[in-house]
């Protein structure tokens, strides 16, 4: 079935961005970090829709203290906007099993599933960072394509491998008619503030030295494909000022 979408001469059709929850959390030096945990999803012109993670689900551990999310609202809230439901996903990409990521994999039993092979073996054979959320990405009967590296999955739609936030991350970058390139950085970069050769790797990066050079790469990419907009993973800042669902980018 991944060869058949990959030989599609369809093009993208619209870029919808899904916050599922704006979090205010507050920082040590007394400043409120605007942090939204996302879906995204791809139209392609011959309808072919491709969702980008799955989001946190309702079972997720909550630190103490963390304060409740403001305008929360799950993937299937999302797609329900847009007069869709699971069956109406073709293709998930799976950027990484993080909890805030792949908490409904398992509710979309239809879909083929695309990750980073590296990844899917970590994951696959044990890892803390994944197993919290196995039960939903390793369901049974879930159909996974395994890729390696950077690689155009269908016409405008390519995979970026970023490692370093977790062994295997991958970014998204989306080449859509009217807006150009956009691209979806995922948690290889959360937040604008961090988007420098220069940066520090978060608390929660696996691999400092790869997390900048991931970055590195993907300032290179936005330099050398002039990409017209990038998205960051976590941005609530960010995000408040761009097109979400029911808007789109087309």
């Amino acid at each position: 079935m991944f060869e058949f979408f990959r030989s599609s001469e369809s093009q993208v059709r619209k870029l919808y961005l899904m916050p599922l929850s704006y979090t205010k959390l507050p920082l040590p030096d007394g400043r409120l970090l605007d942090l939204v945990l996302p879906c995204y999803m791809i139209e392609m012109q011959d309808k072919l829709r491709i969702l980008i993670d799955t989001g946190i689900n309702d079972d997720a551990p909550v630190p103490a203290g963390t304060p409740e999310p403001t305008e929360k609202k799950s993937v299937f809230e999302q797609l329900a906007t847009l007069y869709l439901d699971p069956d109406d996903i073709d293709i998930v990409i799976c950027t990484h099993f993080d909890i805030d990521h792949a908490g409904y994999h398992d509710k979309f039993p239809d879909a083929e599933f695309i990750v980073q092979r590296e990844h899917y073996e970590i994951a696959r054979h044990g890892n803390k960072r994944t197993d919290a959320t196995r039960k939903h990405w390793g369901a049974f009967g879930l159909k996974y394509r395994t890729i390696h590296g950077d690689q155009e999955i269908l016409p405008g739609v390519h995979c970026i491998e970023t490692s370093g936030h977790v062994p295997g991350h991958q970014s998204v970058m989306v080449e859509l008619p009217n807006a150009g390139k956009i691209l979806l950085t995922i948690d290889a970069v959360m937040f604008q503030s961090q988007f420098a050769r220069d940066r520090k790797a978060g608390p929660n990066d696996m691999d400092a030295p790869l997390t900048i050079k991931s970055t590195a790469k993907l300032l290179e990419i936005v330099e050398r494909e002039n990409v017209a907009l990038t998205v960051f993973g976590h941005d609530g800042a960010q995000w408040r000022t761009l097109k979400t669902c029911a808007e789109f980018y087309d």
